[in-house]
């Protein structure tokens, strides 16, 4: 049945808002009439699809933000374990949703499932919403029976991943602000403080010591040509995203990073930590190795490592065990090969991915406070030292003089 948005005025003349399902437009707004109240707009919200079946986005604002997905999972799964029924779930769900949008979004999966959808089936109107992974663990639990007990490991999954991507985003903050403030400076002494004072001196037909010369010609540069820079800057960048999009170059770029110093075991740390949590929920809810697999290389953002995992897959479905097969190119840590070996012999692989899983996510909020601590002090030590020369740059010719006056 598909639901409507709708605006009306009750008796009092207060006005209203909310979600009606009905069978059409006119359906909707006789069951506000019925229910005493004026309808003064009614909307289709089921009607999102384009001529091609996908669902139809704005430009803005139109999509679940990671909060606001782990909130949702998180209620979900807490109401059909109270044994409500989906429908009455979705019901529930959308008297406490706040956003307009996820008010829509909520009717129009349970639009779907009051039509006799699945869930799984229904969420697969809302790719942007919900990705593959979320929907392959949501069918799964359909088909074995424990849709609310997966839907409780997946909101602690997505819970867990928010929380750290939060660590490393506030990790990385105050080096990304003290570079911000002290690249402004630098460009507000060169192009402004250094030409103003030092111009006073050059009218006097002094000889300017050889870093104030150095200076002023920086100045100049910035000042004349800084935009240039710039444009080249950018088109730089431009550039380098267009040539990764070539998949040789792009393979060789992430191989490198796999290496790189200080970088190298971050970026490791980081794949390695989404694949294991992902296989581990996917394996530990009944999906199919195979899928498992699959599901989980697509979480990955290195695609060396991508490509081992397709790899591994290949050597799996032909009966290589996923230990062998994930050891075969080195890519990821011993640590995790071993946990998964150990899975494999006691039939334990979720309950020892897990583990593989929060020892890496550890590991890599070690390195991420490692990294953000060693930048700080780098950062302010080349603030320091550039401040240092501009300063030296604009007193000399005053000591200058002070000796000559002497």
């Amino acid at each position: 049945m598909p639901a409507f948005r709708y605006e009306a005025v009750d008796a009092g003349g207060s006005a209203r808002k909310g979600v009606v399902n009905a069978d059409s437009a006119r359906a909707a707004r006789s069951d506000l009439r019925n229910q005493g109240l004026v309808p003064i707009a009614v909307d289709a919200i089921a009607a999102q699809l384009d001529e091609t079946g996908q669902t139809k986005r704005r430009a803005f604002g139109d999509r679940l933000s990671t909060s606001e997905l782990s909130l949702f999972t998180r209620q979900l799964a807490s109401l059909l374990e109270a044994s409500l029924p989906l429908e009455q779930a979705f019901s529930a769900l959308l008297e406490q949703a706040e956003r307009t949008y996820v008010r829509d979004l909520i009717a129009s999966i349970r639009s779907d499932i009051m039509g006799g959808a699945s869930l799984s089936d229904a969420l697969a109107q809302h790719p942007r919403d919900f990705a593959d992974i979320y929907r392959a663990l949501v069918a799964s639990g359909e088909h074995i029976g424990q849709l609310s007990r997966v839907l409780s490991r997946l909101a602690d999954y997505i819970e867990r991943r928010n929380a750290l991507v939060q660590k490393v985003k506030l990790a990385f903050t105050y080096p990304a602000i003290v570079t911000v403030v002290a690249f402004s400076i630098v460009i507000f002494l060169l192009t402004y403080v250094v030409p103003q004072i030092v111009s006073v001196f050059a009218n006097t037909k002094q000889k300017l010591p050889l870093l104030t010369v150095l200076m002023l010609g920086i100045s100049d540069f910035v000042r004349n040509y800084g935009w240039i820079v710039l444009l080249i800057v950018i088109a730089l960048i431009f550039a380098w995203r267009r040539a990764l999009k070539d998949p040789a170059i792009k393979m060789r770029w992430h191989m490198w990073l796999l290496s790189a110093p200080l970088y190298g075991k971050f970026e490791r740390s980081l794949n390695t930590a989404r694949f294991a949590s992902t296989l581990a929920i996917t394996t530990g809810s009944g999906v199919p190795i195979l899928r498992a697999l699959q599901t989980s290389r697509d979480t990955l953002s290195n695609v060396a490592m991508r490509a081992q995992v397709e790899d591994a897959t290949t050597s799996v479905r032909e009966g290589v065990g996923l230990a062998r097969a994930l050891s075969a190119h080195k890519h990821f840590p011993p640590m995790l090969i071993h946990m998964i070996r150990a899975g494999e012999v006691t039939g334990e692989l979720p309950a020892m991915l897990e583990r593989a899983s929060n020892a890496q996510e550890q590991d890599l909020e070690r390195r991420a406070l490692t990294i953000a601590g060693l930048l700080e002090p780098v950062l302010i030590l080349v603030m320091g030292v550039v401040v240092l020369l501009i300063v030296l740059a604009v007193l000399m010719p005053i000591i200058e003089i002070n000796q000559l006056v002497r």
